[in-house]
């Protein structure tokens, strides 16, 4: 039986696409270029105006047209002093926004046949593009919830690791967006601050019974909390007093790190919750979200 396309044909963008749209490392360093340099104007400096510059044959560079001087759109990126082939850049950014899980640096070595010491710096090079910052826009419907990552070992008599506090807040509605971060614990002031943080004054704030959110009633905030301990998961006249959508948000990230990446430390779990993140906030975009990374790409070059 023939599965019905889920995403729109608007929004989508597949393999064969991406080979026609990138078919090369030209077309790769031409696309940088325009979105740098429109129509390859630029400010010179030996000549300390805007000029015109042509692509240098033989080299990933563009020399201005009166005096010679180069400029490499790659410069200030995540691309700079890098000798894997801009394509395979490309490429990995466009599965690691394709995906829902994720994708793992081993998949990468398997498909493109660099080493797996590159894959992995790739992967976290791009992660370091996939942050969002600010708070979430309001005032708004907010869901705001604690996770705890790892902690568990194989090793018989191995002691218990200590697991991670994560902090979470999830917008309600359409096109909501999800802030995670990592925290030293799940203290009341460690999650108050994070509140303060990303949550705008007037919104309303939904949660469960822990102690730490004692508190957040007031003129600042409206909050409702949901009994998890008393086995009640929605209440509320109209069912509105929940936690579901941050917990399916946690359920996204623990199965996906579990099932790609397997393990993850905490020196590196806020790159892999932004990865998460970035794909959550632009859910509603289909295979587009490679648009979304590239743009991050040369938007903050250096």
């Amino acid at each position: 039986m023939k599965v019905k396309q889920s995403i729109p044909k608007h929004l989508r963008f597949t393999v064969d696409q991406f080979y026609q749209r990138f078919p090369d490392d030209d077309a790769c360093l031409e696309f940088l270029k325009e979105k740098r340099y429109p129509q390859g104007v630029t400010f010179c400096e030996r000549c300390e105006r805007d000029r015109k510059h042509h692509r240098v044959t033989g080299r990933p560079a563009y020399a201005c047209d009166y005096c010679g001087s180069m400029v490499s759109p790659m410069a200030g990126t995540i691309f700079e002093h890098s000798s894997t082939p801009l394509r395979l850049w490309f490429y990995a950014m466009f599965l690691m926004g394709s995906t829902r899980c994720g994708i793992s640096a081993k998949q990468i070595q398997r498909e493109t046949g660099v080493t797996y010491k590159t894959a992995w710096r790739m992967f976290k090079q791009i992660r370091s593009l996939l942050d969002d910052d600010g708070r979430l826009e309001g005032p708004i419907t907010v869901e705001v919830d604690e996770m705890y990552f790892g902690g568990r070992t194989k090793r018989k008599h191995a002691l218990p690791k200590p697991k991670t506090t994560v902090l979470g807040a999830v917008e309600r509605g359409v096109g909501g967006r999800v802030i995670a971060r990592i925290a030293g614990d799940a203290t009341k002031p460690s999650i108050h601050g994070f509140i303060k943080e990303y949550v705008l004054p007037g919104s309303v704030i939904f949660s469960d019974e822990h102690r730490s959110y004692d508190g957040l009633e007031g003129p600042k905030y409206r909050h409702f909390r949901v009994r998890h301990s008393e086995r009640v998961y929605v209440t509320g006249s109209k069912g509105q007093i929940h936690t579901q959508t941050i917990e399916g948000f946690w359920s996204l990230v623990k199965r996906g790190i579990g099932g790609v990446y397997h393990s993850v430390s905490k020196k590196y779990l806020q790159n892999y919750l932004n990865e998460y993140s970035f794909r959550y906030n632009r859910r509603n975009c289909g295979n587009r979200i490679f648009d979304a990374i590239l743009q991050r790409a040369f938007e903050r070059a250096s």
